[in-house]
């Protein structure tokens, strides 16, 4: 999935798409925060699939009261990885964008 492409649909949905944190074009994993009207954070990420398909999941379903939890778990995970991306998706039922791209 290119960024650009995902971040353009987005827009051209209503919605709206922003690069959070810019990784590395070749090998950065993406972590796509999906949210509405910026509320009900979810983390989508690419897990490896065995016939190379996109194997997009929901890695942080939780509900939290404020985005500390999140921003926390977000810090630790770009110390692990550093060329990861973070893009933002603030749009109603985006992991179908998400998965509509991946087809």
């Amino acid at each position: 999935m290119k960024v650009k492409t995902l971040l353009r649909l987005v827009t051209h949905r209503g919605g709206f798409g922003a690069v959070l944190k810019k990784g590395d074009r070749i090998s950065g994993a993406i972590l796509v925060q999906c949210v509405e009207k910026g509320e009900n954070p979810r983390l989508l990420e690419n897990m490896p699939s065995l016939d190379g398909a996109p194997n997009w999941q929901q890695i942080w379903p939780q509900d939290v009261e404020n985005n500390k939890e999140l921003s926390d778990y977000l810090a630790r995970r770009f110390r692990f990885d550093p060329d990861m991306w973070l893009i933002e998706l603030d749009i109603p039922d985006a992991e179908r964008l998400i998965a509509e791209m991946g087809q």
